[in-house]
């Protein structure tokens, strides 16, 4: 909860701030903008969490922000209702907002565990089962300070000398002496991460439980690092579990449909010229067509064709496909600086509109590498899921053009599955943005 309300309340609270440093009231229409801001910002932020860089932070805050800020000023100007605020206040709040965000995010995780210590209000937990999932799980605990949570250690059956790499005050001794620990020592939550097949010990282990106040939470052993919009749902009354999902079911399809349309729309009105000029310059530069189609994956592995400027002398679309590479000698003169500067992508708008694609997803491969790649990467087809996309969440990290190792196209693919998990609007925004920036810097493109 307090993860989901940071942005909504700073936001909220600098506007406050900003009305009463110019002597306005907060009610009227800043209470009717508070609400607004708080709805488009909640529930939470898309930073990247604890332990992001300085840098990588305040690149998270503008990007998030500069949508909200902007669509909100649209939507002023649409309704007239600018002029009911002091411009001054306005100024102060948009500038603001962003310093507030980017101090708030560095500062709670330090001071958060400090203040829950001193209350009393920080859980202890223990972990049940000492495996590959369960340090996992601890790990991600103690990562992140905002969880408020305390891991004691683990309780495991196995020999101490079985139990690699655990530190011997993290080993609080066998699965029998859990439920004693856990009344002895005001043990706050208990995580059972056992594996499925262990169920026996795991009912065991929950009747002993039962004599204590201890949360209790399972933690299922199935390909929980895998898990794409995960969701319990009920089906005449009879529970099952998501565990591969797209995250565009139901409404978040038509928003993301509409998105899409809008932004493709818009963006290939105002650069028309540009396309003219550009296919001018293709025809101009060397022998062949304009645009370059090529046959890739869509939603759910079904096949597609995806337009581009031609950039190179050739245009493969076979069972082999060669990546381009550094100083290619592929690549036409005029074709590498529109790889440099990302536009031979620009006719992939087109296929926004014709709903083949969208502006923010998974970057489509060729056929043959989707081939390849599929038999060495773990999870790698979960990425068509969702249409592909002609930026997304691996290329504003650094994983835009070349792959030539097999661990970078991993790398790649689980920024992809990343986009999956945590996909909102916002997120796409942001990505948009990003983009921007990361084309200005021309990094990896060849």
């Amino acid at each position: 909860m307090l993860r989901a309300a940071i942005d909504p309340a700073v936001a909220v609270a600098m506007l406050a701030a900003a009305a009463g440093w110019f002597g306005g009231r907060f009610d009227g229409a800043c209470l009717i903008l508070a609400l607004l801001v708080f709805a488009m910002t909640f529930p939470g932020s898309v930073v990247r969490g604890a332990g992001t860089g300085a840098g990588a932070l305040a690149l998270d805050v503008i990007t998030g922000w500069i949508p909200v800020a902007g669509l909100l000023w649209l939507l002023g100007i649409a309704s007239g209702t600018l002029g009911a605020f002091d411009p001054r206040v306005l100024a102060v709040w948009a500038l603001g907002t962003p310093a507030a965000l980017f101090a708030a995010h560095r500062l709670l995780p330090v001071v958060l565990p400090k203040i829950l210590a001193a209350k009393g209000l920080r859980k202890t937990a223990v972990i049940a089962g000492a495996n590959d999932l369960g340090r996992r799980l601890a790990e991600r605990l103690r990562g992140d300070p905002l969880f408020g949570v305390r891991v004691a250690g683990y309780f495991d059956d196995r020999a101490a000398g079985r139990l690699h790499g655990l530190a011997a005050e993290e080993n609080l001794g066998s699965l029998e002496h859990l439920a004693d620990y856990a009344r002895a020592n005001r043990v706050d939550v208990i995580y059972i991460a056992l594996p499925m097949a262990s169920q026996p010990r795991i009912l065991r282990l929950l009747e002993e439980l039962r004599d204590t106040t201890a949360s209790i939470y399972f933690v299922p052993d199935i390909f929980v690092s895998d898990l794409i919009q995960a969701r319990v749902d009920s089906i005449g009354g009879l529970p099952v579990v998501a565990v591969c999902e797209t995250p565009f079911h139901g409404l978040n399809g038509v928003v993301k449909r509409v998105s899409d349309f809008a932004l493709a729309a818009g963006i290939l009105a105002c650069i028309a010229p540009l396309l003219l000029a550009i296919a001018i310059g293709v025809k101009l530069s060397s022998p062949g067509p304009v645009l370059f189609k090529q046959r890739r994956y869509g939603v759910d592995g079904r096949k597609i064709v995806v337009y581009k400027f031609r950039s190179m002398t050739v245009a493969e679309d076979g069972d082999v496909v060669k990546q381009a590479t550094r100083n290619d000698a592929r690549v036409t003169k005029f074709g590498a600086f529109l790889r440099r500067s990302s536009l031979d992508e620009l006719p992939q708008f087109i296929n926004v509109l014709q709903g083949r694609m969208s502006v923010v997803g998974p970057r489509p491969h060729a056929i043959a590498h989707n081939e390849l790649y599929r038999k060495l990467i773990r999870g790698y087809m979960i990425r068509h899921k969702v249409k592909p996309g002609i930026t997304g969440l691996a290329q504003v990290n650094g994983f835009r053009g070349e792959t030539d190792t097999v661990e970078k196209m991993k790398a790649r693919v689980e920024h992809d599955l990343e986009y999956l998990r945590n996909w909102s609007l916002l997120l796409d925004l942001q990505i948009v943005l990003k983009t921007a920036v990361v084309v200005l810097r021309r990094s990896n493109a060849y």
